[in-house]
């Protein structure tokens, strides 16, 4: 099949650079000092038996991770990011993931590596045989799992080019077959460029054949996890292959498909059986080991090389028989394995041929921006010192390989406890979000991000499906409730109609009618606020009433957030945060202003700048807790005490920044829900009953939570109800207990899971 022709043709081209990936990253649990890990498989992760991102392979230390299929090589990565940030952060604090693909030093008697304790016994025995067949020693080496796929509109504009197959599901077939004889011929430069398995560590090899280290790539290498030398596959074609397998497992030489551990394997369904009906879906490469130079062990250069290889080996045509061709690449890949790393390959003349024609082919397809790689690699074929095993080498020259790995996965471990509240990958997603994505996936609920910007999820478990939107707007509240809590109007008439107590006021649509009511507050204490907004944009409060220029500053500011304003009496007391979820109370927040305390030396503008050094905060929502602004707002405040940003507030004075105490503005969040009595509990609860909703955050004010309210009518006054309440200040609050909110979402919404 001459391929290359085809690839040239305009048609194909607009779909060479697109395809689909997957991937699977094992790794050892390891202590902070580098031992092995005697601890269980965390519990917090749910059921393994079906969790689709945090498995165990093998042993019960063997983590592995498994990211869902992705049409970009940096959408794999961010997901797989998320999946080791969730993993990493839910091992007991004093462990780790060992960043190499050789395991640490092994205990000294074989039956201290605890197989996997998997709920199925199948699963037990299956893994049994394994430690009995190969020894458990060799079922401890880890690596990453490469799943390809050329994209369908690729493959489908190459079967319309041609006219010699009829069958697209057959020459999809012959497809995937070439490549995979191609990749196995030349999977040495693969072994090359990263291998990172240089040296095993203490007892990985026990009485038993071992390499002279270092060598490039041990885990590649006969040495490493194969099969034995009597279980022969033929790539000849996808027949031969399903067929050979099948004889291997019905003479006893395989215990069934999945002990097939080729550097390659076919993959259509679930089961290798299903090859034969369903074809090839797509291929595994499984001789790539862990590149500890980078925290997710695969770095985005390594899979965009990978798809120039697939491009490659699609392009180049075979030159041997099916079998040959393979045995040929066999030899070839484990005599680079076996060399050491520092030395020039002996392969040299083939690897610059290899580079050349990429080269060619990259030109050829007008495929540029991908040649400033495949000749920054090509320099490593002269320089094998750069290659991931050479440096891993040189580096650990200077002490030694554990120290070394041990470093590295020291500095991955801090980088994934610096923001606990942030989820690598999804770092721009507003932080409830975030912390419900970490969530679902600890517990095993796999998640689709719909709409980034909108804040808008898929959760899935088996065909339960549910929808959420930033964080807490799901399918237990109908349409209708957050368009009723997003109008303040709307929410304070039926509060009023169900007997709560709001604040009274007026309701403005355009500027003049709003203007002409300043007389009527201007002497009393007010509020200033946008009809349906959130956050707390556009909320002037005036205690003492106001002058008529701070009048219409307020005014122009609320209008600025909405087409209609409202002027409300101010209730005195203290503003609480109530989170109400399915009927019962979760959290209740002291939020306090934006504030700062001064030390009669500093002015409010160096005050707020260090405040605003606190690693909690940040802004947009992605932190706990949001800077400190000084814009109209904050000076306006400012003035009230009569001070400026450049004022020197006395030694200990509060200085506040803001009236309206919302996080989102700058303020501290304190956690009182055990001070209160189930008295004022009950008035949240039945007041977002009264609105119909399952989840709200209702806010009161109360001059003294110690009086109680079923006896005093003014005891408390409810301001707002919030369709969409922050959680990520209640899960990690300035002070008091956390209350994880995300996971009680995750409860109402998967009782049978979480």
């Amino acid at each position: 099949m001459q391929m290359k022709e085809f690839m040239r043709r305009a048609s194909v081209r607009p779909f060479l650079k697109k395809a689909r990936f997957g991937l699977e990253r094992e790794s050892q649990r390891v202590t902070l000092q580098g031992e092995l890990a005697k601890t269980d498989h965390p519990s917090i992760l749910g059921n393994r038996e079906f969790h689709p991102y945090i498995q165990t392979d093998f042993s019960e230390t063997q983590v592995e991770m498994i990211t869902p299929v992705a049409d970009t090589a940096k959408e794999m990565l961010r997901f797989l990011a998320a999946i080791q940030d969730v993993t990493m952060r839910s091992l007991p604090k004093e462990e780790m993931l060992w960043p190499l693909s050789m395991p640490p030093a092994l205990p000294e008697k074989e039956e201290d590596i605890i197989i996997a304790k998997l709920d199925k016994f199948e699963d037990v025995l299956y893994r049994r045989y394994l430690a009995k067949e190969y020894g458990k020693r060799k079922q401890m080496v880890s690596g990453i799992h490469f799943n390809f796929e050329f994209a369908d509109g690729l493959v489908r504009q190459l079967f319309n080019e041609q006219t010699a197959i009829s069958s697209f599901d057959q020459f999809k077939t012959e497809i995937y077959m070439k490549v995979s004889r191609n990749f196995l011929r030349y999977r040495w430069l693969v072994t090359y460029l990263y291998g990172a398995s240089p040296v095993s560590e203490a007892r990985y090899f026990e009485n038993e054949p071992k390499p002279e280290e270092p060598v490039r790539s041990i885990r590649s290498s006969k040495y490493g996890y194969t099969n034995h030398e009597d279980v022969t596959v033929s790539y000849e074609s996808l027949e031969t292959y399903v067929q050979n397998i099948a004889e291997m497992i019905e003479t006893g030489k395989l215990s069934e498909e999945k002990e097939f551990y080729a550097p390659l394997r076919l993959r259509g369904g679930k089961k290798m059986s299903e090859l034969a009906t369903h074809g090839i879906r797509y291929i595994e490469l499984r001789s790539i080991d862990v590149n500890p130079f980078e925290r997710l062990g695969i770095s985005e250069e390594q899979i965009q090389f990978l798809h120039i290889f697939m491009l490659y080996l699609l392009w180049t045509e075979e030159k041997h028989s099916a079998d040959e061709w393979v045995a040929i690449g066999d030899l070839l890949n484990n005599q680079v394995a076996l060399e050491n790393p520092l030395e020039q390959t002996e392969l040299l003349e083939e690897g610059e041929v290899l580079f050349a024609e990429m080269l060619a082919m990259l030109e050829e397809l007008e495929l540029t921006e991908e040649a400033e790689l495949i000749r920054t690699l090509q320099k490593q074929l002269t320089s094998p010192e750069d290659t991931l095993s050479g440096q891993l080498l040189k580096e650990s020259q200077a002490s030694s390989q554990k120290k070394v790995a041990v470093a590295f996965a020291q500095n991955y471990y801090q980088e994934a406890h610096e923001r606990p509240y942030q989820l690598a990958g999804f770092r721009e997603m507003e932080l409830s979000t975030q912390i419900l994505f970490f969530d679902a996936i600890q517990k095993g609920i796999s998640v689709t991000v719909l709409d980034e910007m909108d804040q808008f999820l898929k959760l899935q478990h088996k065909e339960h499906v549910e929808y959420v939107k930033n964080a807490n707007m799901t399918s237990k509240d109908s349409y209708v409730v957050p368009l009723m809590m997003e109008n303040k109007t709307v929410t304070k008439k039926i509060l009023a109609e169900a007997g709560f107590r709001v604040p009274k006021g007026a309701e403005f649509a355009n500027m003049e009618e709003a203007q002409r009511a300043y007389p009527e507050f201007a002497k009393t204490a007010f509020v200033v606020k946008p009809k349906s907004t959130n956050y707390g944009l556009g909320i002037s409060i005036f205690k003492e009433g106001a002058s008529k220029e701070d009048y219409q500053t307020a005014l122009e500011i609320a209008f600025a957030e909405d087409t209609e304003v409202l002027l409300e009496e101010f209730l005195p007391g203290t503003e609480y945060r109530f989170f109400v979820l399915d009927g019962k109370v979760r959290a209740i927040l002291l939020r306090v202003p934006a504030n700062v305390v001064g030390d009669g030396e500093r002015t409010v503008e160096a005050l707020v700048a260090e405040k605003n050094q606190d690693p909690l905060r940040g802004t947009h929502h992605r932190s706990p807790l949001e800077l400190i602004q000084l814009g109209t707002l904050e000076k306006l405040m400012l003035k009230e005490q009569g001070l400026t940003v450049d004022s020197i507030p006395e030694n200990n004075q509060v200085v506040y920044l803001r009236e309206n105490s919302n996080i989102s503005t700058g303020g501290d969040s304190i956690d009182v829900t055990e001070t209160f009595t189930d008295a004022y509990k009950k008035i949240a609860v039945d007041a977002v009953e009264a609105l119909g909703a399952k989840i709200s955050g209702i806010d009161l004010i109360i001059p003294d939570q110690t009086i109680d309210p079923t006896k005093e009518a003014n005891a408390y006054g409810i301001i707002e109800a919030n369709f969409n309440p922050a959680m990520h200040m209640h899960i990690y609050p300035y002070q008091g207990t956390g209350r994880r909110l995300t996971m009680d979402v995750l409860h109402l919404l998967y009782p049978e899971v979480v």
